[in-house]
């Protein structure tokens, strides 16, 4: 039975040489050459597959086979290191030969739909003054929390307050870009006007609406006399341009603990059973918060406001499944070029 297995192989080396001789001799391009070195020497290839017979063979017969395979594979090598020399040197006179050929395009790719959006919003924004800032992304308690008026036990922090840093207990992946509005109130003077776009993380459960990260555009303006309808006609004016003239916008009291008074922005959305669609919050700043900033408030008012940039996108594109934005499909990517 043994000698049978022996014949076996090396009848199978036999028709494999025959095969890479054929295959050899079609080769035109260094690719060929290269899907041929992988085809007969790589560790998925036939060649490799039967080396790990041999260890079912006795002793004489698996000294005598493996002289055999290794003059193949030795021969194999040999073969395809000449017909890659000769390759490279037909390639390098081919090309000496006409240099007048035009050059091959790479392929264009296209900006992903929440960098469309975020840039069109940005636009919209630094048109009408506000500067653009970049936030940090790991951020500490008290700018997360503690300066935007939640403090330690607020129910606030309960959907936020989650991707600590292991030993660093007072560093966590920021919740939300509001951490700005400390930050660029300390750094600079009223009057004041800035939009921060950024990544954040909360504890989510992921499903077709809902992700543990994702994209905001926080901004802020503060200066004297700021009013409610300075902010009411930043963002009808915003919704506007982003979904059109005919978009109808509704403002409904909302809470949060860094704005007072607060709103919910709606837009009339037939997708849902009341036919309105949150949009994003604002609100008219805390006093408790410009103090944090080292601003009076007795002197100056600002609004704030946070929009997500996933909603805009998923309305404007018709795009029913959040995910999709983060699984880095090229067919969905590229519908965006």
């Amino acid at each position: 039975q043994a000698r049978q297995d022996s014949e076996h192989l090396s009848e199978n080396l036999s028709k494999l040489e025959s095969a890479f001789t054929s295959d050899l001799e079609n080769a035109r391009t260094p690719q060929h050459i290269t899907a041929l070195q992988a085809g007969y020497l790589g560790k998925r290839s036939q060649l490799r597959g039967m080396l790990q017979s041999l260890k079912d063979l006795p002793q004489d017969i698996r000294m005598e086979y493996g002289q055999k395979y290794n003059l193949l594979k030795q021969k194999i090598s040999k073969k395809l290191a000449e017909k890659e020399q000769n390759s490279s040197h037909q390639t390098t006179q081919t090309s000496l030969d006409d240099i007048s050929l035009p050059g091959r395009r790479p392929p264009q790719g296209s900006l992903h739909p929440l960098t469309i959006i975020r840039n069109e919003a940005l636009r919209f924004f630094n048109r009408r003054g506000f500067i653009t800032v970049w936030g940090n992304e790991l951020e500490s308690e008290y700018y997360n929390f503690e300066a935007l008026n939640i403090p330690k036990n607020h129910p606030a922090r309960d959907e936020h307050d989650s991707y600590y840093l292991q030993g660093k207990s007072s560093l966590l992946l920021r919740s939300q870009t509001s951490n700005m509005q400390i930050r660029a109130g300390e750094q600079s003077s009223p009057p004041l006007a800035i939009v921060s776009p950024g990544r954040v993380f909360r504890r989510d459960t992921l499903d077709a609406t809902h992700s543990y990260t994702f994209h905001q555009i926080e901004g802020m303006y503060i200066n004297r006399g700021v009013s409610f309808a300075d902010l009411k006609g930043l963002l009808i004016a915003f919704c506007r341009h982003i979904f059109g003239d005919a978009v109808k916008v509704r403002f409904r009291p909302d809470y949060f603990p860094f704005t007072e008074p607060s709103c919910e922005i709606a837009i009339e959305y037939s997708g849902k059973s009341d036919g309105w669609l949150e949009l994003l919050g604002a609100g008219l700043m805390n006093p408790f918060v410009l103090k944090n900033m080292g601003i009076d408030p007795n002197s100056y008012s600002g609004y704030a406001f946070g929009l997500g940039l996933e909603r805009i996108a998923m309305l404007s594109y018709g795009i029913k499944d959040i995910r999709i934005f983060y699984e880095n499909d090229e067919d969905f990517l590229m519908q965006f070029n």
